[in-house]
């Protein structure tokens, strides 16, 4: 195992430091967080972002996608050579590999770098490599390859598992891109998802583009909570953790103001999304989307009209005498509660919710998160952490850059980004995943750390939880490594993080204030169970809720039952039939009914008894 060297740059000058520090001592990780970044100035040896030399400049983006262009066409021409067999899908994978890791680099860079020539030319490499994916979906030689491989049924069941999954995997790519076409319809589906991806992007940049408000527009008295811009005030998000009600007012009706622009590109996106499905021949785009997913189809679970039954029935249950539901019960299911911060932020500084995340995966998987320094030009902003993930046995895992501070140029989002995914090497080693988790916390200042909410504490574990999906899984593809699985599983892992979030027994292991280091209880009940409040993924709510209860609520600490986490579901990624990994967890196949009955169970027994009242 490697020694590390953690990145312990306490603030050791000004009067703030004195004050953070006067009664406890953080741990490395988490002075890491709650101390400012001292950064090593180097003329002379620059490297590139993430360690790739070629990035340590604007030019670098055209040497590494042209590089991975030339090896893409050296390995569709493996690939048509092959025999059918093992190593078919060897080859597929590392034509993967090989794309992803220039195409996810990229398309994080093209919304997070804060120099505009370094997004641009993220966003042009973006493109290029999006293109040449479509056209390789839509290779008739290379599809041929692998359904040889599919069609011998001898040498096919003789493949292991995950490798069988994985050729599913690839077959299911083609399929859905319109394969079984004639050339014309092929060529136009090829157009279709060009087009998709220029459309995307463009609707993506302009969901992070910040409102403008010229100064005089509002009371003075609010200005301090938005960005400046000369004469007018930036508003680039909801401010949903706002104490003020004119802040989170303004920053509403300001940031949601419709833009006809933005809503022609989206109408346009629609349209797009709806006849690529029905060129290649699905119903709708959903059924397109979902198919592969948990939930299968739209007729099955995941849609609007389902999540509100499901809605509707959880309200029957917890009121048979008044069962209808109306816009507010809506907004309740599905939003629970807002807590007024400052009563326990001063508790939860970041450093403080880091030890207390490297506390939880000391315990439940043996992993401890180490601080390093990265090299000069190896990250895009000054203020980014990076994290070495280190197991007691197995050594490094991987690492996690944390951008968390808030920047006028980041995307308002929380985001968990994959930069490069893990799998097994030919010379016996095993590629280490890179990600990058995002979040827009406020800035430490002179007189305290950066202090949490309640929803950036929920935030930061969910983010991190998909962070862990991706260090844990061991998978031999980098096709189905980490959250490279269906959607409404990827968010199965973070959501089970905001219920150790909000457990007393795990909190009460890290919470103190960053001045005094007073122990501090609060009825932690008032924050169990937000709720389904990401309605479209009620099910892997539902999934995480039956996990927590069923495995984790009477011990959330247990070293056994966070192995078997891990090797049940975290491992796996997306080589394995999801409702599978969450059988073998819950050795029980659930059903619709368990579902809803996971939602209704979350429901705060108080705030049961208030709608009855309420209603009487």
């Amino acid at each position: 195992m490697s020694v590390y060297r953690p990145l312990v740059c306490l603030l050791r000058q000004a009067t703030a430091a004195r004050v953070w520090r006067t009664v406890t001592t953080w741990s490395p990780v988490a002075a890491a967080f709650n101390a400012r970044v001292h950064r090593r100035l180097d003329l002379f040896h620059q490297n590139g972002l993430f360690g790739v030399p070629e990035l340590s400049s604007v030019g670098g983006f055209e040497v590494v996608q042209d590089r991975a262009l030339q090896e893409t066409q050296q390995l569709v021409e493996k690939a048509c050579r092959c025999p059918p067999g093992v190593q078919t899908v060897e080859i597929f994978d590392k034509l993967s590999d090989s794309l992803c890791r220039v195409a996810d680099m990229a398309d994080f860079i093209k919304v997070a770098h804060p120099d505009p020539s370094y997004r641009e030319a993220a966003e042009r490499t973006c493109i290029n490599i999006g293109t040449m994916v479509e056209r390789l979906n839509t290779n008739v030689d290379l599809c041929k390859s692998l359904k040889d491989l599919l069609e011998n049924e001898e040498i096919f069941s003789k493949l292991d598992p995950e490798t069988r999954r994985v050729a599913e995997l690839f077959m299911f790519d083609f399929e859905i891109s319109g394969i079984h076409l004639d050339k014309k319809k092929r060529k136009e589906a090829v157009n279709l998802n060009v087009k998709l991806l220029d459309l995307s992007n463009q609707f993506l940049m302009s969901c992070h583009m910040p409102n403008r408000i010229e100064k005089r527009a509002l009371p003075e008295h609010i200005h301090q909570h938005f960005t400046k811009d000369g004469n007018y005030i930036q508003i680039g998000g909801l401010n949903a953790d706002a104490p003020d009600d004119l802040v989170r007012e303004v920053a509403y009706k300001v940031f949601l103001y419709p833009n006809e622009n933005v809503m022609h590109i989206l109408e346009e996106l629609l349209s797009c999304r709806d006849k690529l499905a029905r060129l290649v021949g699905y119903e709708s785009y959903a059924h397109r989307a979902l198919k592969g997913t948990m939930a299968k189809s739209p007729g099955r679970l995941y849609s609007s009209e389902i999540d509100f039954e499901m809605m509707r029935e959880m309200k029957t249950k917890l009121n048979p005498r008044n069962p209808g539901l109306i816009t507010w019960h809506v907004v309740f299911y599905l939003c629970r509660f807002n807590i007024e911060p400052s009563l326990y932020s001063p508790y939860f500084s970041l450093g403080a919710c880091m030890e207390g995340l490297n506390g939880l995966f000391t315990q439940l998987y043996g992993v401890s998160l180490l601080a390093e320094q990265p090299s000069v030009g190896e990250v895009w902003s000054e203020d980014v952490r990076k994290l070495a993930v280190v197991h007691e046995t197995e050594g490094l895992l991987g690492y996690i850059y944390c951008d968390f501070f808030y920047r006028p140029d980041k995307p308002h989002q929380d985001c968990h980004f994959t930069i490069r995914g893990g799998r097994q090497l030919e010379d016996g080693q095993y590629q280490l995943p890179i990600v990058v988790l995002m979040l827009n916390l406020p800035h430490p200042t002179q007189s305290a750390p950066t202090l949490l909410s309640p929803g950036m504490m929920e935030n930061l574990f969910h983010e991190m939880g998909h962070a862990m999906h991706s260090m844990l899984g061991r998978t031999r593809y980098q096709h189905v490594t980490g959250t490279r699985c269906v959607t409404d599983f990827a968010e199965v892992p973070s959501i089970l993080m905001e219920y150790f979030a909000t457990d007393y027994r795990v909190i009460s292991q890290f919470a103190r204030h960053y001045q005094t280091g007073q122990a501090w209880q609060l009825r932690f009940s008032h924050l169990v169970g937000y709720g389904a409040k990401y309605y479209s993924y009620l099910m892997s709510r539902a999934v995480a809720s039956m996990v927590w209860k069923q495995c984790f609520y009477k011990d959330p600490l247990n070293r056994e039952t966070g192995e078997r986490y891990r090797r049940e579901m975290l491992a796996h990624g997306g080589g394995k039939e999801p409702m599978l990994m969450v059988e073998g967890m819950l050795q029980k196949r659930p059903s619709i009914e368990d579902f809803v009955n996971a939602l209704v169970s979350d429901l705060d027994p108080d705030f049961e008894i208030f709608i009855m009242d309420s209603e009487g």
